[in-house]
């Protein structure tokens, strides 16, 4: 009997086929004492296992490229964190096996992390991970990962780990279901970057049977449960019509009537971009430069190194518009140069823009690399800078691109509401504003965008969300100026008409969305996403939002 399941869905398509479940985590190894001359040689299988993993977890990022290999060096970090390797060392030599020694020292460091505020609790499951990693390899067990098949299926898991994401293989992994997470965590996230269809947060997916036939609508949510054949028919047909639309749409984001809506994709770093371009972006519309800075997390990239990184994206988009975003470090993205290592509550202390006021040294150097960068090419530069909260944060970085001779617009992103509140102020300033929803959304709410039980919190259909929005464009129309959105709100093709309709300027989105979003605009006219505007703003949650936004596209 056909039943029907809804999750928050993250990434478009559908996917029908056979449910594959996640392998199983590592089992809690025995506590058993050794004898003090084993503990030399235990810490050295320990070392050894840490650097086997860490090494492991670097060269998928290397074969994925791009956002991945971000999140994925992230995670080699943390897995050769010095106080955590310290910890297994100190548990060794009071008596402890290796694995017993690295599962209790996680262990620990997993109660700080759910602790420290809602960033660090949402990096558990990265560390749950990497502990299951350095485990399997000490037991000499098979590393928790994808099922091994040779037909296509449905991956169904409590959630996915980075490293597991990130090399997931299209041609078999028809699509994949989790119960936690969320529309903004790294598994979403990678999931749209590689265009396979998947639905998290779906409460009691790792109760669906193995070998039992769902499909999964990538879009709405829905995951149907042995589907009759009529359902598997009008979602196939439907994602035939999808297809079909998508090739017929090209050229320059706009409305029906004409209205331009610059289409721009966000990059993690060079190996994104010919996906970018391929996919008809107009530009980049949030280069992340983290991916630089995670090469060695003890002290920045040379101005060389960075120069060569940004002008290998700048060249990718002659007479296009790129906008990077300088380093956002601190809360999940902690660089032992930069960020305090005892802050109680990371995501509301020095992070972003306030870690490089602190360090002007390491903003002058990127700043500078920057400008170097663009020498000699016609591409149109603006930089911004994350984490503004008021005028003050944007006149200090105004006055450092100024000082670093940077020939470009220079952009506030909104991430705070303090900062939609008071945009207008803002805007005196700087030129520019772009909207991070999912940070935006995170502050807002008070809900982690790692954490699945708050993700109706991190829907951004969510009115109060969209009031910010409308807050902020509406600002930067009375001065001029433009304001767009780099957040994940953008790679919603319906959402994408109400953000036009509110006012926003530009949308930028991971590579594979851009197609979906193109053909979804050129479908409305600019009154026809003002009215869908208009009536989200009105409802009173974000289902009621994203349905009387639907009613108004559609004639209802």
């Amino acid at each position: 009997m056909q039943t029907t399941l809804r999750g928050v869905g993250v990434s478009h398509g559908v996917a029908i086929g056979e449910v594959r479940h996640m392998g199983t985590a590592v089992l809690e190894p025995p506590a058993k004492q050794i004898p003090a001359e084993d503990a030399e040689r235990e810490q050295g299988r320990a070392r050894q296992a840490v650097d086997a993993v860490a090494a492991d977890l670097i060269a998928r990022g290397n074969l994925a490229g791009g956002e991945a290999q971000a999140v994925l060096e992230a995670q080699a970090l943390m897995a050769q964190d010095p106080e955590l390797m310290a910890d297994v060392e100190r548990r060794i030599a009071v008596g402890s096996t290796a694995e017993r020694a690295v599962y209790d020292a996680f262990a620990a460091y997993r109660e700080l992390l759910a602790a420290a505020g809602e960033y660090l609790a949402g990096r558990v499951a990265d560390l749950d991970d990497v502990r299951n990693r350095i485990v399997a390899r000490l037991l000499g067990v098979p590393m928790p990962g994808v099922p091994d098949s040779d037909e296509p299926y449905v991956l169904v898991a409590r959630d996915l780990a980075p490293a597991d994401t990130a090399l997931l293989d299209p041609t078999l992994v028809l699509g994949f279901v989790t119960e936690e997470g969320g529309p903004t965590s790294h598994s979403a996230i990678l999931a749209r970057a590689l265009g396979v269809p998947a639905v998290v947060a779906l409460p009691g997916a790792g109760e669906l049977t193995e070998g039992t036939v769902i499909a999964v609508d990538g879009s709405t949510g829905e995951i149907f449960v042995n589907p009759s054949d009529e359902k598997k028919a009008q979602l196939e047909a439907a994602a035939a019509e999808r297809k079909a639309a998508l090739a017929a749409s090209t050229g320059p984001g706009a409305t029906a009537d004409g209205h331009k809506v610059p289409l721009l994709a966000n990059v993690g770093g060079p190996a994104d971009v010919p996906a970018a371009v391929e996919a008809g972006a107009e530009g980049v519309g949030l280069f992340r430069t983290e991916f630089l800075f995670l090469d060695d997390n003890r002290k920045a990239p040379s101005q060389e190194k960075q120069v060569e990184a940004y002008r290998q994206v700048l060249e990718a988009f002659p007479e296009g518009r790129v906008v990077v975003r300088v380093l956002d470090a601190g809360a999940d993205k902690p660089l032992d140069f930069l960020t305090p290592a005892d802050e109680p509550n990371p995501a509301l202390g020095v992070r972003g823009l306030r870690t490089l006021l602190d360090h002007p040294e390491v903003l002058r150097t990127q700043l500078t690399a920057l400008a170097k960068a663009a020498e000699g090419l016609p591409v149109y530069l603006e930089v911004m800078a994350p984490m503004v909260a008021d005028r003050t944060d944007a006149k200090a970085f105004a006055d450092a691109c100024r000082e670093a001779g940077l020939h470009a617009k220079f952009g506030a992103m909104v991430e705070i509401p303090s900062a939609a509140l008071r945009a207008r102020s803002i805007l005196q300033e700087v030129e520019f504003l772009s909207l991070g929803t999912n940070d935006l959304a995170q502050y807002t709410f008070a809900a982690d965008r790692q954490v699945g039980a708050v993700s109706r919190l991190q829907d951004p259909w969510q009115p109060a969300l969209l009031d910010l929005v409308a807050l902020s464009a509406e600002a930067a129309k009375a001065e001029g100026k433009s304001c767009g959105v780099c957040g994940e709100a953008a790679s919603d093709p319906l959402l994408a008409c109400v953000l036009t309709g509110l006012g926003v300027t530009s949308l930028s989105m991971g590579a594979a969305s851009l197609p979906y979003v193109r053909a979804t605009l050129a479908k409305y006219t600019l009154a026809q996403c003002e009215r869908a505007a208009a009536a989200a703003r009105a409802a009173d949650t974000a289902d009621e939002a994203r349905r009387a936004a639907q009613a108004v596209l559609s004639g209802e």
